[in-house]
């Protein structure tokens, strides 16, 4: 299992109040120290959290330790340029409307094949593997596969809201049922949205997610435990030692 960390709220906390500070790139680099993977970021259309200069800063922080940037944007041209520059090893294709607080639901990428199939290829051209961000739902997966993408991430919202209720355990199931044929198929499995330490324990005993994004709580637990602090305490709650 790989914990990649979203980074995004560490921004969101420096652009409050206009400073320079807290450094998102500085966050990363704490988070890496302490044994994460990878690092995520959201360059969204509205830069609300991560800027394009955070976005060079971080490939190259990641270039020179080794670990893998996974670059979440929409499926738009202006990221698209962007992607292009900066070399992610990884770009999750998400989707984005200005009114939401943060990605709700997944990708349609069954209605939007037409535009993602070129997209997607224009992207790995360029040596970028490409992840689609998509409900565990099998004719989206499959149109996944079908796009040729390597990688998907399942949205785990739903399990979220509905954790410490009975519907946690249908929409855990939901869950797993999507990762088995989405591996069955050939894809990899990661998977993300509203995870925390009490819901992880669940979602990392379904063996084919291989990674986990993971950011809005990570950020909130390191106010008390320092981010270090949460990053190796949600490796242990994944089950991989720091």
């Amino acid at each position: 299992m790989r914990l990649h960390v979203n980074i995004d709220h560490v921004a969101t906390l420096r652009n409050a109040r206009g400073t320079t500070y807290p450094d998102p790139v500085l966050a990363a680099e704490a988070c890496l120290r302490a044994g994460a993977h990878g690092i995520t970021a959201h360059l969204r259309e509205d830069r609300r959290h991560i800027r394009d200069a955070d976005v060079f800063a971080l490939r190259g922080l990641l270039r020179r330790t080794g670990h893998l940037f996974n670059l979440e944007m929409a499926a738009t041209e202006e990221m698209r340029g962007i992607a292009l520059e900066v070399r992610p090893e990884c770009v999750t294709l998400v989707p984005e409307r200005r009114e939401e607080r943060t990605t709700e639901g997944g990708l349609d990428a069954r209605g939007q094949a037409a535009m993602l199939g070129p997209y997607v290829k224009s992207l790995q051209d360029a040596g970028i593997k490409v992840s689609l961000f998509v409900a565990a739902v099998p004719d989206q997966l499959q149109i996944s596969k079908t796009l040729g993408c390597e990688q998907v991430e399942l949205h785990t919202g739903e399990y979220a809201h509905a954790f410490g209720t009975p519907a946690a355990a249908t929409e855990l199931s939901r869950l797993a049922e999507g990762a088995r044929f989405a591996h069955e198929i050939g894809l990899e499995v990661a998977a993300g949205h509203g995870l925390t330490l009490a819901n992880v324990p669940d979602l990392v005993k379904i063996s084919e997610i291989v990674e986990l994004n993971i950011g809005h709580a990570m950020i909130g637990d390191a106010i008390f435990l320092g981010i270090d602090g949460a990053t190796k305490a949600m490796l242990a709650a994944l089950g991989v030692a720091a």
